[in-house]
């Protein structure tokens, strides 16, 4: 067989393979490019968002809640608002690059602090009230710890904004624990953990700049009970997070 003959069935294969395959390649890369820019599903590998994202939850992330990127970038094309307090975001991490998933806690201008524990914005205290019952039952069945002999759930409540925390019951460490006033910079967040005392966030790596933002995780699609052979969580399926 000549080289032209050669060529021309290489050619022909590829040509056969493209018009059989050119409907899932298009697939892929639309799937490619959504992800990148309009929304994604994230899987969490941590427990520093307990209680109310899991070990084993997949997280649905809107990436145009905030402004519109170049795909695979983080060069911004537009912005239409700005994340808030209370917020649950996504970012790659300023020291590694991981993607982290944080609640966003001060934004530019508040002053922030914490006193054993306890948050304090702008001069307003947070206010605390422990979760029990039925609620604190559930939560606790689902938890990556188990129990509750060794960690609290409390409700916090500062600046209108009111979500479910989990601290150790144990003293923890004072540096996380206690820290501030600090003022928040301009183009800046500072963003934590509701597992207050197991959690890599603003207390660590400081300041997160706004451009780091990826979007906002507003539900759970599914998850799974990595400590029971990765059986399904039905309860937590397509629910949304406050």
């Amino acid at each position: 067989m000549t080289e032209s003959k050669q060529t021309d069935g290489r050619v022909s294969r590829l040509t056969r393979f493209w018009r059989e395959w050119r409907g899932f390649v298009y697939f892929v890369i639309a799937m490619i490019l959504f992800r990148s820019v309009i929304a994604d599903w994230n899987q969490v590998p941590s427990g520093s968002m307990e209680p109310n994202i899991m070990v084993g939850d997949r997280i649905v992330v809107d990436k145009i809640s905030y402004d519109l990127r170049v795909p695979f970038t983080l060069t911004r094309i537009h912005q239409w608002s700005d994340p808030d307090r209370g917020d649950v975001i996504t970012f790659p991490n300023p020291r590694d690059d991981e993607v982290y998933v944080k609640r966003l806690i001060a934004v530019p201008g508040d002053v922030v602090e914490m006193r054993n524990n306890r948050l304090i914005i702008n001069g307003e205290r947070a206010t605390y009230r422990q979760v029990e019952g039925d609620l604190a039952n559930q939560l606790s069945s689902q938890l990556h710890q188990r129990s509750l002999r060794t960690h609290r759930l409390l409700e916090e409540t500062v600046l209108g904004s009111t979500r479910i925390i989990m601290e150790s019951r144990r003293r923890g460490n004072p540096m996380t624990r206690s820290f501030g006033p600090i003022e928040v910079p301009s183009d800046s967040f500072f963003v934590m953990g509701d597992n207050r005392d197991n959690s890599k966030d603003s207390r660590e790596f400081g300041f997160l700049e706004r451009d780091r933002i990826l979007g906002r995780a507003y539900a759970i699609a599914f998850s799974v009970d990595t400590s029971k052979y990765y059986m399904p969580r039905p309860s937590r399926f397509f629910t949304d997070l406050e």
